[in-house]
């Protein structure tokens, strides 16, 4: 069809795609690793998944100073940004492999599946943030989909995760319905579902009306994938039914792939003026993706004060964290601020990351005796009960509050200073404001930890498997390292924050 991209194959671009590649790969073995087994014991599966993991990992290290390229003709690209969304998202999936095995081990649902559901979600995570042709983010984006609705529903002896993932599944298949409605209407403004396409057209003033309308339906498909509100009603739910271990992951690696492929669009295909606001210095999505970010710092803060679950307030938190992405994104607007904006955004993708895994693996190990069920009983007196886990736990509270010496507090420290230098000090103002009222619900979970006894007929907390203690433990030694020297982790999000067509 004219106008259509179909690409073009070669090896090397198929080798430059190599983490993609491993994953796709792993999930095939751990799949087939299933169908061959001749014993229960499945504890290599975890450490084959994260053998696996790290080895994508290592191939976008080595990839991270390569020249950027176009690869299949345009329907993607190799450059610092797809290297760095696959560095956090095969940590995050070498992380959930390791500190999943106690939680599945403890449910009896230990499968190779898993594991390779999780690799097959990471390569869409990764893909999404590379994919340059909108048909292409859309399949992408299904392949990341489908993988986690069914990670969602990993527990189907119990009713929670089923009518968790069937939430997501319809919800979500509304938010991917919109988006392809979005790309059609770019095509048909530009004749074209490449991105630097829709940037000429956007250049041109070439069918503006449909540019904005396909924008404003592109960005409602990615704001329902980072929870911002309005877009956030299936969360909390989504969040707190799911396997604790997948909801860490989630939480993750879906920000990571939909943030890294929001940056893009917007940068790339609507860094053109499309409406009169460009007057004012900034970009004509400004006031949409500002607005939301608003709201969702607002909301997610509001909505997680009233939680009496560790688990559903660390959901709801999620929201906030997604608001104060979102001000980053939309600092960049402003071309003076734009590289620092994108810095400032990729390095808080990179805190949360590390931050959620950590938070929802120390729930998990809580939770363990009953999967799904947390309340504030498990927590008071943890840290007498259970010391490690509570200074654990101390770390990632202390960093999603964005109080130091944790990468939390250097990361919403780069995001505002961003806002307040595109001028945006509204957006600076509300972030600052909303995250003091964020440390209520925080603090409370530290007053439960440390300054209420145990309760007398409060569950055991089993052992955790000396895999999942160093993940652990490794996780929390990132998210402090990181925030007393971000430099090095700067450093990458400033290459990746280089954007082209």
């Amino acid at each position: 069809m004219e106008g259509v991209n179909v690409g073009s194959f070669n090896w090397s671009d198929l080798l430059a795609l190599g983490p993609v590649d491993v994953m796709v790969v792993a999930g095939c073995v751990l799949l087939l690793s299933e169908v061959s087994l001749k014993k229960p014991e499945r504890r290599y599966q975890p450490w084959l998944s994260a053998f696996f993991a790290l080895l994508a990992f290592a191939w976008a290290w080595s990839q991270r100073n390569d020249p950027a390229r176009d690869l299949f003709g345009g329907l993607a690209r190799a450059d610092a940004l797809g290297s760095y969304a696959a560095l956090l998202v095969t940590s995050a999936l070498a992380l959930t492999s390791l500190i999943s095995y106690g939680y599945l081990r403890e449910q009896a649902s230990e499968r190779g599946e898993f594991h390779a559901l999780a690799h097959f979600a990471a390569a869409g995570m990764v893909l999404l943030v590379q994919v340059t042709d909108l048909l292409t983010l859309f399949v992408a984006l299904e392949v990341m989909s489908l993988a986690i609705y069914a990670l969602t529903a990993w527990l189907r002896a119990t009713p929670r995760p089923a009518e968790a993932a069937l939430k997501y599944f319809t919800l979500g298949s509304f938010a991917s319905a919109i988006m392809l409605y979005g790309a059609s209407l770019a095509y048909g403004a530009a004749g074209s579902t490449k991105l630097s396409d829709i940037a000429a057209a956007a250049q041109a003033g070439q069918s503006t009306g449909l540019l904005v309308l396909a924008l404003v339906l592109l960005a409602a498909g990615f704001l329902f994938k980072v929870a911002a509100v309005p877009f956030h009603a299936w969360a909390p739910d989504v969040y707190d039914g799911a396997p604790t271990p997948v909801t860490g992951f989630m939480a993750a690696g879906v920000k990571v792939a939909a943030f890294g492929a929001l940056l893009r669009v917007l940068y790339v295909a609507f860094g053109a003026q499309l409406f009169s606001a460009g007057g004012e210095g900034f970009k004509g999505w400004y006031p949409l993706i500002s607005g939301v970010a608003i709201i969702t710092m607002i909301g997610g803060n509001l909505l997680a004060l009233a939680q009496r679950s560790v688990k559903r307030m660390l959901a709801y938190s999620s929201i906030s964290h997604a608001g104060y992405l979102l001000a980053g994104v939309a600092a960049g607007a402003f071309d003076n601020v734009r590289a620092e904006a994108g810095e400032a955004t990729l390095f808080y993708l990179f805190a949360y990351t590390a931050t959620a895994i950590g938070a929802f693996a120390v729930v998990g190990m809580v939770e363990r005796r009953g999967a799904g069920v947390d309340d504030d009983g498990r927590y008071e007196g943890l840290a007498q009960r259970h010391p490690g886990l509570a200074l654990a736990l101390t770390v990632f509270i202390l960093s999603l509050a964005g109080i130091p010496p944790a990468s939390g507090f250097a990361a919403k420290l780069f995001v505002f200073r961003a806002a307040l230098d595109a001028g945006a000090v509204g957006l600076a103002v509300v972030g600052l404001l909303s995250s003091v009222a964020g440390l209520y619900y925080y603090l409370r979970v530290l007053v439960m930890i440390y300054m209420r006894p145990a309760r007398a007929d409060a569950a055991e907390i089993p052992a955790s498997p000396g895999m999942s203690t160093a993940a652990l433990v490794l996780v929390a030694l990132v998210v402090l390292v990181t925030g007393v020297l971000p430099a090095p982790v700067q450093e990458l999000a400033r290459l990746a924050a280089t954007l082209s067509p």
